[in-house]
């Protein structure tokens, strides 16, 4: 979900996707390397004017172009496999929240709590103010605290849905019948803008979601 004149990512909210972009620029180097070379080899190949019509085999170069992608891939693999256990569940998070999908909207409950639990909509269209997005603003925001490994549980009520904020770097389905859980910890203040990526039905676009990241004395008044 990029924003205005934005051809990359979004500036990143957690260190989880710090190290996705990371990694995304990693990955991507590593293919403009791949490209540069294949396309010189291409391009000296055809307009070259040495032929050897008794070539039958090329062993060495056939060795080389089956060891060079594995190495490749570990070059690649190394780094994911890293940020796939970073991306794992945490231990102790200081704060449990549970997101539910509806048809069109989100519930959420913190459950640390004496059971505070509210629904969440998209803000209508001429209820909106000049400083709103439009079909990105909720009446009810999120409110979480910075610098806090927090645990969200997901899950719906009816159909699939997907819980998404691409700052942040979470993605989850939520599934009826079934709890799924991601780990992430907000390293600024700010609003963070997401939106369900499942195709859920006729409504699916008007159900987007609002993180309000702020600090833990603001978040406990």
């Amino acid at each position: 979900m990029t924003t205005w004149s934005n051809m990359s990512l979004q500036d990143s909210a957690s260190p989880v996707m710090e190290q996705l972009i990371y990694f995304h620029d990693h990955t991507l180097m590593i293919i403009t390397m791949i490209l540069i070379v294949v396309s010189y080899m291409m391009t000296m190949m055809t307009f070259n004017k040495y032929i050897n019509r008794y070539l039958l085999e090329g062993q060495m170069i056939e060795v080389l172009w089956t060891i060079a992608p594995a190495v490749i891939l570990v070059f690649i693999a190394l780094p994911s496999l890293q940020l796939l256990y970073l991306m794992d569940e945490i231990n102790s998070p200081v704060l449990t929240l549970k997101t539910i999908g509806h048809q069109w909207y989100w519930s959420y409950e913190y459950s640390d709590f004496t059971k505070i639990e509210f629904d969440s909509y998209m803000t209508p269209q001429n209820e909106m103010n000049s400083a709103s997005f439009r079909l990105l603003d909720v009446d009810n925001r999120i409110p979480l605290p910075t610098n806090m490994f927090i645990r969200v549980i997901i899950t719906a009520a009816d159909v699939l849905h997907s819980w998404t904020i691409p700052s942040i770097g979470v993605k989850a389905d939520a599934t009826p019948g079934r709890l799924n859980q991601v780990s992430m910890s907000l390293n600024r203040p700010g609003l963070f803008y997401g939106q369900c990526s499942e195709i859920c039905g006729a409504n699916h676009s008007f159900m987007p979601i609002v993180i309000e990241s702020i600090s833990m004395s603001n978040f406990i008044k």
